[in-house]
């Protein structure tokens, strides 16, 4: 709010309490109330003579408070010896009936030594009051007080709010039972942060309640503020809610509430909740009655609450983006697969679980083309997460599927995959399956580039593939110039060649060799639990029991299987599967291209 325009804000306040005020004297003269009383004559009523004057004792038991008379006995050299309890009022003996019935403190017959009955309140306040209250002939207290002492249920603690004050030659101490005058007016203020105060509009009188000052900021010993002293202290931006609320109190004469700021208390926020206040129906307001609470806290946690809410709008917004971006990439990069593998008798299916972490895509790919000479078939994981695993695999896959064209058989694709990781930069690491299928000879001719193996299902037993001659090789991107070896397996009708990335099987802190050996018995645990039939629904619902069977909620990457089965006849070309674990090698075919 600009200068000029508080300036407006606070003259129309000064302006609206002067003009309740003119209209407050106007009814004063109107209706005589600021005349003084009648003098005498003759309709003044007599006041009937005292019968005589009330004793000390009934002087004490009209008190609504215990109260005890004290005398003093003054040594030599005029401090006090003993101080003896002479009388005792009667709320003192109800309170003792009251606290400790049946106990030690019967009702006193005569003097009695105030710290021999009550030994305990020796090392209270008490003494020091009752010892200044005697020399400076001062009042003393209220002061809370605690003591205890003993009855038949055991120890009692009596707290109190002590008062004690010079009463002729003797001294007179009241309490008032559990300090309630204290909590009310002290403590739950202080607890709850709040005050009252009343302002009379007729001559700016302000009658405060305890904590007023200390919830304004204001000093102990300095003048209260008027409504007009105020409104010239409140921020700039609570002189418009102040008026509001003046308004509707003074004029239309209905409780409001507004908030002000003052800038001398580190910004804290008093919430003023007002009512008019008359002294006549029909009459104008004489005065605003204001409930004061300070809010700062929870004003301050509502907002850390609506910044918290933003927030979390802003990042759905950016996850529903992020999830937008991420299903058009998965489209564009994973998609459906068609009639491409039937051409060489072979169906083929995929099943894809995204890390729900990453906006539902992560660095998995997986590559099924239709060739010249047969079919390509590839799977990888691009290393990392969200977009920036997205962006990797979609450059490999999409280099490998131009790459294919070249007819070169699968090392030198996987040879030329690894310099394009390497030239997309040092972090553009990726594992990799890269595979041909010759249809003519019923051959699987692979290289690994740091993935698991693929895994053989027949009849119902599922063995991994043996790896490529020298073990598999590096992953892609870490090192340029690196070769790479292929390995061959025959494919028989029936046989289902599963590849998978590791986070299908992969589990922080797992050892990897454990982890092939559960996906192994996974896969033919589901073979046989499945049967899948001859149809390539059938074989997606095999691959989907894996799948499910080998997730779990301690999955934290995307994972993908391929799976691909052949359907044609038994070709009596095919060369047996060896285990290269045992000494022996597979015995190869020249490859299409006429290279061994």
């Amino acid at each position: 709010m600009s200068d000029a325009r508080a300036r407006l804000e606070l003259g129309a306040i000064r302006e609206l309490l002067r003009a309740q005020r003119r209209r407050i004297r106007s009814y004063a003269q109107d209706h005589h109330i600021h005349h003084p009383a009648a003098p005498d004559g003759p309709g003044r009523p007599t006041v009937p003579p005292a019968a005589g004057a009330p004793t000390g004792r009934e002087l004490l038991d009209a008190f609504p408070v215990p109260a005890l008379l004290l005398a003093l006995d003054i040594g030599d050299d005029g401090q006090i010896v003993d101080t003896v309890c002479t009388v005792q009022n009667a709320a003192a003996v109800a309170y003792v009936d009251e606290r400790l019935p049946g106990g030690p403190a019967r009702r006193w017959s005569g003097p009695v030594s105030l710290y021999e009955r009550l030994p305990s309140l020796y090392r209270t306040p008490v003494p020091e009051m009752i010892s200044r209250a005697h020399h400076d002939r001062v009042a003393q207290g209220p002061e809370a007080v605690e003591w205890v002492i003993g009855s038949p249920a055991g120890p009692v603690r009596l707290i109190a709010e002590v008062r004690v004050s010079p009463c002729g030659d003797q001294l007179l101490l009241t309490w008032e039972p559990g300090h309630r005058a204290h909590m009310a007016a002290a403590a739950a203020q202080r607890l709850v942060r709040t005050c009252w105060a009343e302002w009379n509009l007729g001559d700016d009188g302000v009658e405060p309640s305890r904590g007023f000052r200390r919830l304004l900021g204001l000093a102990e010993d300095g003048p209260l503020p008027t409504l007009s002293d105020l409104a010239g202290t409140v921020t700039a931006d609570s002189l418009p809610g102040l008026y509001r609320m003046l308004y509707e109190v003074v004029l239309r004469k209905r409780t409001s509430s507004c908030s002000v700021r003052l800038p001398g208390t580190l910004h804290r926020i008093t919430r003023m909740t007002a009512e008019p206040v008359l002294i006549a129906p029909g009459g104008p307001v004489w005065g605003v009655r204001a409930v004061l609470t300070d809010v700062t806290a929870e004003r301050r946690r509502r907002a850390a609450a609506e910044r918290a809410q933003r927030e979390v709008r802003r990042h759905r917004e950016h996850v529903k983006t992020l999830g937008e971006v991420a299903e058009a990439l998965r489209e564009a990069v994973l998609p459906h697969f068609h009639d491409e593998p039937a051409t060489y008798g072979l169906q083929a299916t995929v099943v894809y679980r995204p890390d729900a972490r990453e906006a539902g895509v992560g660095g998995d790919w997986y590559k099924v083309r239709k060739l010249p000479d047969g079919l390509l078939v590839a799977l990888g994981d691009a290393r990392g997460h969200g977009l920036t695993a997205v962006t990797l695999m979609a450059k490999l896959r999409w280099a490998l599927a131009g790459l294919a064209y070249t007819e070169q058989p699968v090392e030198q694709l996987t040879h030329w995959l690894n310099e394009t990781a390497c030239a997309d930069g040092i972090e553009s690491t990726a594992t990799a399956i890269v595979a041909g299928y010759h249809p003519e000879r019923s051959l699987l001719r692979w290289t690994c580039a740091g993935h698991p193996s693929p895994v053989l299902v027949r009849d119902g037993r599922a063995t991994p593939l043996p790896p490529p001659a020298g073990g598999p090789g590096l992953p892609l991107g870490v090192l340029p110039g690196t070769a790479y070896t292929a390995a061959v397996a025959p494919i028989r009708a029936g046989d289902i060649v599963l590849m998978y990335s590791d986070g299908l099987t992969e589990r922080r802190g797992s050892d990897p060799d454990l982890d092939t050996l559960r996906f192994l018995e996974a896969a033919a645990l589901s073979f046989r639990a499945t049967a899948p039939g001859p149809g390539r629904d059938e074989l997606h619902r095999y691959a989907e029991h894996l799948v499910a069977r080998l997730d779990g909620p301690h999955r934290s990457d995307d994972a993908t299987l391929l799976a691909l089965r052949r359907t044609g006849p038994h070709d009596e070309r095919e060369t047996p599967v060896t285990s290269r674990s045992r000494g022996t090698v597979a015995r190869r075919p020249p490859d299409p291209d006429g290279t061994s």
